[in-house]
């Protein structure tokens, strides 16, 4: 079983649980497995088309999957999958 950190943000679908556990070959199976789990996550991480959605990152361990496979990352059975929403805005340079 995966651990997937859960964002602050998206705690409301898992009942404010920080981690879960989920058994899953990829992160694309790992996030319809979130979805049957608790119901409405998935919106909130991957787009209309099944894309993980851009302002959204997925780690699996400390590798971001935009630099591996995408959403066809494999997920390993002791793996650590973080969703970490991107973070725009702040101050510019003077």
């Amino acid at each position: 079983m995966a651990t997937v950190r859960i964002p602050t943000p998206l705690r409301k679908f898992t009942g404010g649980q920080e981690t879960v556990t989920v058994s899953a070959g990829t992160v694309r199976e790992l996030v319809d497995a979130l979805e049957s789990a608790h119901p409405g996550i998935k919106e909130r991480i991957v787009d209309e088309s099944g894309a993980i959605r851009r302002f959204v990152n997925v780690f699996v361990g400390d590798e971001d999957i935009r630099f591996l496979d995408g959403i066809d990352t494999s997920v390993g059975e002791n793996d650590e999958v973080s969703i970490v929403p991107a973070i725009a805005g702040g101050l510019g340079s003077p």
